[in-house]
């Protein structure tokens, strides 16, 4: 029974809201809590999304808690568990979002950087602070930003440790988008009812991709040929060819009614 992580699921997809107070901090229990349920998603092929709120109107999660970081077993134990977290996020078959609408600083922040998409509102705030307590990220934080700032803006970053906006979290790649606090409701809608759309295996698919390429251009390369191959060879993948040259592909329609094929492909598929 969790008491720090409610969890709903519909249409396959889970809803996990973090409810720590009095600000979401990071403590043994909630991480212990995440890694849990983490856990028990590893075999299920059915869920595909998971989406993480927070119910606190100002964190999303404040940080990692301090008392863990004291250098006894117990404490190097509850910060071994934390990277562990970060790490099995990262690695989960599932497609993470992270809705932020608050503060997400230090371990806040980079469990939100291990989610694959991420969205943030005109009331969150994201940074890295760990300099003014004495020590460095310990959650990827620091690796993070230096990939997806690069070395001038990260390290600027890292060492003044204040925060970012949404918006200027966006530019600096540290989310995925910056989204209206009224209109993340319909944002998120829109996106899921694509996304929820998809197979499971195909988000593991791009995932893998994705990941591979980021490590090594010619390791993206043969692994993207290798799913390019496997996929073309499905009879599936054949059905729809064959259904979207039906409904006007490869012709002059697709230059002005380019999703309308794929509307009109989707219906002729549905019939058989």
């Amino acid at each position: 029974m969790m008491s720090k992580l409610a969890v709903t699921i519909k249409n396959a997809i889970a809803t996990a809201v973090i409810d720590n107070p009095p600000a979401n901090v990071l403590t043994i229990e909630l991480i212990n809590e995440v890694n849990g349920f983490l856990e028990s998603l590893e075999k299920d092929d059915e869920l595909k999304i998971v989406i993480f709120k927070s119910a606190n109107p100002l964190f999303f999660s404040a940080h990692l808690d301090l008392n863990l970081i004291n250098g006894t077993p117990n404490g190097q134990a509850g910060c071994i568990a934390f990277s562990d977290m970060i790490k099995n996020l990262k690695k989960l078959r599932q497609l993470t979002i992270a809705v932020v609408d608050g503060c997400a600083r230090g371990g806040g922040d980079e469990f939100v950087m291990a989610c694959d998409l991420s969205f943030g509102t005109e009331n969150a705030a994201f940074a890295q602070p760990e300099i003014g307590v004495n020590i460095p990220t310990g959650g990827q934080g620091g690796v993070q930003y230096a990939r997806r700032m690069g070395r001038s803006k990260a390290l600027l970053a890292l060492l003044t440790g204040g925060d970012y906006s949404a918006q200027e979290a966006e530019r600096l790649n540290i989310i995925t988008k910056y989204v209206p606090r009224s209109e993340m409701d319909s944002f998120l809608d829109m996106q899921l009812s694509v996304l929820g759309r998809l197979d499971l295996r195909d988000m593991v698919m791009y995932k893998d991709i994705v990941g591979t390429s980021i490590l090594s251009e010619d390791g993206g390369v043969e692994l993207e040929l290798k799913y390019f191959l496997e996929r073309a060879n499905e009879e599936k993948s054949q059905t729809i060819f064959k259904a979207f040259l039906n409904n006007g592909g490869q012709t002059e329609r697709e230059a002005t009614d380019f999703m309308g094929i794929f509307v009109d492909t989707v219906a002729e598929l549905s019939q058989r």
